[in-house]
């Protein structure tokens, strides 16, 4: 007679496969490592209110214009109308929109701090966030505090706002150019992903750039480029360590470590 044992459930939510190695990772490792594989290094994608939890100290963030919504200028409608679509979205994310914006401290010391956030329309940049970064720049400018913003974007311009979100380029970047006028220290952190309106603007302005490893950052896709060239493009085209070696940012940062790298520029540069 053969006897088989039941076998045991495995709880849900326990492992997680890691998009960089392909493995089977355990949920808590990342969890220990801020959402870091602990075997191969890759950056999981995080929120917005998430990252500033690991950047800043506890309790220092002081959100502001957190209220403010987008309208429907255009009336848009695709499979749903705008304002249906943001409402969803802003369910779906917790957030009000693609960006919080506000005031906080790293190691003791006071900084202006934006996030864009994949989670909400994929951190497309439409007349809020243009107006929030603005906003955040010329607070930074006033208060005389470095000006520090990370960007998740992979949406480029919200074609539902039309041409008032592509005026959010020039908007956000004549107002870092008013900042740096004036003498202040602006460090903009790229993140998985940072593509689009962002990386055309206010993204790519910086005093000093960084990124956390591996990150995918451009303008378009590399499969958009691609097929537009007609041409195979380099190995690691748009990663982040592909950029670095060819200029575009000053230093690579792992998660673990951007805080106090962070604290450290401030140190020395504000």
């Amino acid at each position: 007679m053969v006897f088989f044992r039941k076998k045991k459930d495995m709880p849900d939510g326990l492992w997680v496969r890691c998009d960089g190695c392909k493995g089977v990772v355990y949920k808590k490792a990342i969890e220990e490592r801020m959402s870091v594989c602990p075997e191969c290094n890759y950056h999981f994608r995080i929120s917005s209110k998430d990252r500033l939890k690991l950047l800043l100290d506890e309790d220092s963030f002081e959100e502001m214009w957190e209220g403010m919504i987008p309208a429907d200028p255009l009336s848009f409608r695709d499979r749903v109308s705008y304002s249906e679509r943001v409402i969803s979205e802003q369910k779906k994310s917790g957030t009000k929109e693609a960006a919080i914006t506000g005031r906080g401290k790293i190691d003791g010391k006071e900084v202006m701090i934006g996030i864009t956030d994949h989670n909400f329309i994929m951190g497309s940049m439409g007349s809020v966030v243009g107006e929030k970064i603005t906003r955040l720049a010329e607070k930074a400018a006033e208060l005389k505090l470095p000006l520090i913003i990370i960007s998740g974007s992979g949406g480029g311009a919200r074609m539902q706002e039309g041409v008032f979100s592509l005026m959010q380029m020039a908007k956000t970047s004549a107002a870092i150019a008013r900042f740096k006028e004036e003498g202040g220290l602006y460090i903009s952190i790229l993140t998985d992903p940072s593509l689009g309106g962002v990386m055309a603007s206010f993204a790519s302005l910086a005093d000093i750039t960084l990124a956390e490893p591996k990150a995918l950052i451009g303008f378009a896709g590399p499969r958009v480029i691609q097929e537009t060239i007609k041409r195979s493009l380099p190995k690691g085209f748009q990663t982040a360590e592909f950029l670095l070696e060819h200029g575009f940012l000053d230093r690579i940062v792992n998660r673990q470590d951007m805080k106090k790298e962070l604290s450290r520029f401030i140190d020395y540069l504000q």
